[in-house]
C-alpha cells in the first residue's frame, strides 16, 4: 500500500468535514491517583516491589507503553509484549488500573535505519536520530509502522480488564515538518481552501516582491517565505496535520476499545522553563474534539517560586477544551528538576488544585527516577534509590485522602462568568511581527491577574459556541481574526458584555492582511476609538484619575497606539511632552454593554487595575477579601453541593474569614460556621462543602 497516498485521502477527508469517531461520554467513577511506570527502564527486577509500594500510597492508576516502541517491536514485524503482560498481571491482581499509551512518539532505531526519510525534515534540514519526537507524522513508511504496533499492541491488551483507557500518542505536535511531501499537501490544501491562485495571490499579497504564483506546479516551498500571510496559513496547515493525525490514531483505537473504555491526550503547554500559556503548534480544541477525555500534562516552578497559577491555567485551558468537562492531568512532576523538590506540604497543595479546577486525576511523570540517558535529573516521586523519601511520604497522606474524599470531589463542575479568548491564529500573526512581545506573556499577564484576586476564567477560542454566558470577556493580541469574529464581539458588547481588548487587537484579518479602514478596524464601533498611528514608546508615561497610578505603573512598555476616542471615555492618558494629547485606555458603553481598549503594555500592577475595576462593573462574583498567596477556588459535586478550596501558597500561616453557608471541613471532618475564622498553614488548604 503507498502510504503517502493513504495519507492523502486521510487528509482530504477531514478537508472535506467528514467527522471522525466522536467522543463518547466517560466518567472515571473515583478519584484516580497515579504514576507513569516504565518495567523496561528497570535496573533490577521489582515489580511486586513497586507495586506494594504504590498501594501504600494509594496509586490507583498507572499509564505504560508510550514510550517503549522499540521494546514493544525490537525488530520490524516482530513483537514482545512480556513487560506489558507483566505489569498488567501485577496492576490487575493489586487492583490498580492501567492506561495504555499508542507508543507512535518515539520511533525505534531500526524503521530509521530502513526509512531515514521518516526523519522530519524541518525548515533547518532533517533531524537525526536519537531524540524523541524526530519523526514526520505523514511520512508513509511512519505511517505504516504506526498502524501496525497500534493494532497489534491493541489487539493483545483491549480484553484485559485492569486496561481503562488508551493514551493517543504523547505531547503531539507536527515537529515542524516541513519537507517535500508536507509541501505536496500543503499544496493541496490550498487548492481546496483557495480554489484559484488568483484568490490566493490577493489575500496573500503575493505581488510583493514578485512572489506572485502563476501555476500550482510552481508553488514555492514555504520554508523560504518573507510572506506572513503565508506562513500563518503554513502553520496553521501544520496544526491541522496534529488535529487529523490524532483524530487518525482515535479512529483506529476506536475499532477495539470497549465502551466503558475511554482515549484521551496528554496535550501540552507552551514552554517557558515550565508550562506557560497557550501551546502555539496545536490547536487544542479542535485536536481534542474526538477523544472521550481531555488530558494534560502541567509543569510548574516549586519551593519559594510555587504559586500554582500553571496548575490552574493548565486546568482552565483543559476544561474548557471539552466545554467545561473534568479532565485528567496525565503528568505532572513529583520531585522533577533538582531545583523543584517541593517543600513538605507542596505535593499535596499541587495534588488538590489540580482538583479544584475539575481534574479527575492527577498522575505523576514517573514512578521512579531514570538511571541514564537524557533525563536522569528529572526526578520521579522515587528517587535514584528507589527507597521512601519525604515526598513519596506526603504522597501516602494524598492517595488516603483522595479515596476518602473521592465522592466529594469526583466530576466537580464549574460556572465561571469569565472568560479569555485566545487565538492560535492570532498567536501565529503576532509572533510574525512581535518586535520583541510575546503573545503567551500578554495573555497570562490578564490570567495571573484574575488568578491572584481569585476570580475563576474559562478559556475559549473563535470556535467557542457560547460566548453571551459570560460576563467579561478578555482579549489579549487579537492580532488576525475575521470580520465575522470581530463582529460576533461588537454583539456582544451591544447586548451587554463587558470585552476588554488589549493592544494590537483588530489588526489584520485571518490571512494577516492589514486592513485598510482606521484601526482598530471592525472592534472601533464598540470600542469608541480610532487610531492610525502607533510607536515604541521611549519615556513614555501613563497618567489617570480613574487608577492609582504608581510609581511601577507609570511607565508605557513596548508598545503604544496614539488613541483618539470617538464616543469613548478616556480612563487613562499618555504622559510625554508630544504623546501626552493621546488616550492610553478607553472605555465605551456600546449598546447594553461596555467595551475596554488599553493602547499599550501595562506593568502587572495596573493590569490587575484595570481588571479589578471591569470585575466590579461586571458585578462579576468571588472572594472578594482574599489575594494571593490566598487562592480559592469553587465548584458543585454530584451530590449538588458547593465545595470551596482555599489555598495557602506561602511559608507564613493566613487567616481566612469564611463567608458562606455552614459547611463541613472535609479533611478535618469539622464544621464550619458562616462568618467564622480560620488558619491556613504554610502551603496548605482546606475544602468546605456546604451543608
Amino acid at each position: 500500500m503507498n502510504y503517502f497516498k493513504l495519507f492523502t485521502c486521510i487528509y482530504l477527508f477531514f478537508v472535506f468535514n467528514v467527522k471522525p469517531v466522536s467522543a463518547q461520554k466517560f466518567s472515571t467513577g473515583k478519584l484516580l491517583y497515579g504514576v507513569a511506570y516504565y518495567d523496561e527502564y528497570m535496573p533490577a527486577e521489582r515489580l511486586d516491589k513497586d507495586v506494594a509500594m504504590m498501594k501504600a500510597a494509594g496509586i490507583n492508576v498507572v499509564r505504560i507503553a508510550e514510550s517503549t516502541w522499540s521494546t514493544l517491536e525490537p525488530r520490524e514485524g516482530e513483537f514482545n509484549f512480556t513487560h506489558i503482560d507483566r505489569v498488567l498481571q501485577a496492576m490487575n491482581h493489586a487492583g490498580i488500573k492501567v492506561i495504555i499509551g499508542t507508543p507512535t512518539y518515539a520511533i525505534p532505531a531500526w524503521l530509521a535505519a530502513k526509512h531515514p526519510d521518516v526523519l522530519v525534515t524541518t525548515s533547518r534540514g532533517q533531524v537525526g536520530y536519537g531524540t524523541r519526537q524526530n519523526m514526520d507524522i505523514t511520512n508513509e513508511h511512519y505511517l505504516k509502522a504506526a498502524e501496525r504496533i497500534i493494532r497489534k499492541l491493541l489487539e493483545h491488551v483491549k480484553d484485559h480488564p485492569a486496561v481503562i483507557g488508551y493514551q493517543l500518542d504523547n505531547e503531539t505536535k507536527a515537529y515542524g515538518t516541513a519537507g517535500p511531501n508536507v509541501q505536496k499537501l500543503f499544496v493541496l490544501y490550498c487548492k481546496q481552501k483557495f480554489q484559484s491562485l488568483d484568490t490566493l495571490n490577493k489575500i496573500w499579497g503575493l505581488d510583493y516582491w514578485s512572489n506572485r504564483i502563476n501555476s500550482w506546479d510552481e508553488f514555492p516551498s514555504t520554508n523560504g517565505t518573507i510572506n506572513a500571510s503565508m506562513a500563518a496559513e503554513f502553520a496553521k496547515f501544520q496544526r491541522k496535520l496534529v488535529t487529523d493525525f490524532l483524530a487518525w490514531q482515535n479512529n483506529i483505537v476506536a475499532e477495539y476499545k470497549r465502551p466503558e473504555q475511554f482515549t484521551t491526550q496528554n496535550f501540552d503547554l507552551g514552554w517557558k522553563g515550565h508550562s506557560f500559556g497557550v501551546q502555539p503548534e496545536v490547536d487544542h480544541f479542535a485536536a481534542a474534539a474526538p477523544l472521550d477525555v481531555a488530558g494534560i500534562d502541567i509543569y510548574h516552578p516549586s519551593q519559594d517560586e510555587l504559586t500554582g497559577v500553571e496548575i490552574s491555567f493548565g486546568g482552565d485551558m483543559t476544561r474548557s477544551m471539552k466545554g467545561g468537562k473534568n479532565y485528567l492531568v496525565l503528568e505532572t512532576e513529583a520531585q522533577g528538576f533538582p531545583e523543584w523538590v517541593p517543600y513538605p506540604g507542596q505535593l499535596r497543595l499541587q495534588a488538590f488544585s489540580h482538583l479544584a479546577s475539575g481534574a479527575n486525576m492527577v498522575e505523576y511523570w514517573h514512578w521512579h527516577s531514570i538511571h541514564n540517558s537524557a533525563e536522569t535529573y528529572w526526578k520521579g516521586l522515587l528517587s535514584h534509590d528507589f527507597s521512601p523519601n519525604a515526598t513519596y511520604n506526603e504522597a501516602k497522606v494524598i492517595g488516603k485522602e483522595f479515596e476518602r474524599l473521592s465522592p466529594h470531589l469526583i466530576n466537580l463542575k464549574k460556572n465561571n462568568e469569565v472568560a479569555i479568548l485566545f487565538s492560535n491564529e492570532a498567536l501565529t500573526a503576532f509572533s510574525n511581527f512581535s518586535q520583541g512581545m510575546s503573545y503567551n506573556d500578554i495573555l497570562r499577564s490578564f490570567y495571573d491577574a484574575f488568578y491572584r484576586m481569585n476570580v475563576g476564567t474559562d478559556l475559549v477560542d473563535p470556535s467557542s459556541k457560547h460566548l453571551e454566558k459570560y460576563k467579561l470577556i478578555v482579549v489579549p493580541a487579537l492580532y488576525a481574526a475575521p470580520d465575522s469574529l470581530l463582529r460576533r464581539l461588537n454583539n456582544y458588547v451591544k447586548n451587554g458584555g463587558h470585552i476588554i481588548y488589549s493592544f494590537r487587537s483588530g489588526f489584520s484579518d485571518e490571512n494577516v492582511k492589514v486592513r485598510s479602514t482606521r484601526q482598530p478596524g471592525v472592534i472601533a464601533e464598540a470600542c469608541g476609538i480610532g487610531y492610525d498611528q502607533f510607536t515604541i514608546p521611549k519615556n513614555v508615561g501613563v497618567r489617570s484619575s480613574s487608577f492609582d497610578i504608581t510609581e511601577e505603573d507609570a511607565q508605557a512598555r513596548q508598545w503604544i497606539e496614539l488613541i483618539t476616542p470617538t464616543t469613548a471615555k478616556v480612563l487613562a492618558y499618555y504622559k510625554h511632552p508630544v504623546w501626552g494629547k493621546y488616550a492610553a485606555i478607553t472605555e465605551n458603553q456600546f449598546g447594553k454593554g461596555k467595551a475596554t481598549y488599553i493602547g499599550f503594555m501595562p506593568s502587572q500592577s495596573l493590569v490587575s487595575k484595570i481588571i479589578d475595576d471591569a470585575v466590579k462593573k461586571a458585578q462579576i462574583s468571588r472572594d472578594s477579601d482574599l489575594k494571593f498567596p490566598l487562592i480559592s477556588k469553587s465548584g458543585m459535586n454530584e451530590k449538588g453541593k458547593q465545595v470551596h478550596f482555599y489555598f495557602n501558597y506561602s511559608a507564613t500561616p493566613k487567616a481566612v474569614k469564611y463567608f458562606r453557608k455552614t459547611g463541613r471541613e472535609l479533611l478535618s471532618d469539622k464544621d464550619i460556621a458562616t462568618n467564622s475564622s480560620f488558619e491556613i498553614g504554610p502551603w496548605d488548604l482546606k475544602i468546605i462543602e456546604e451543608n
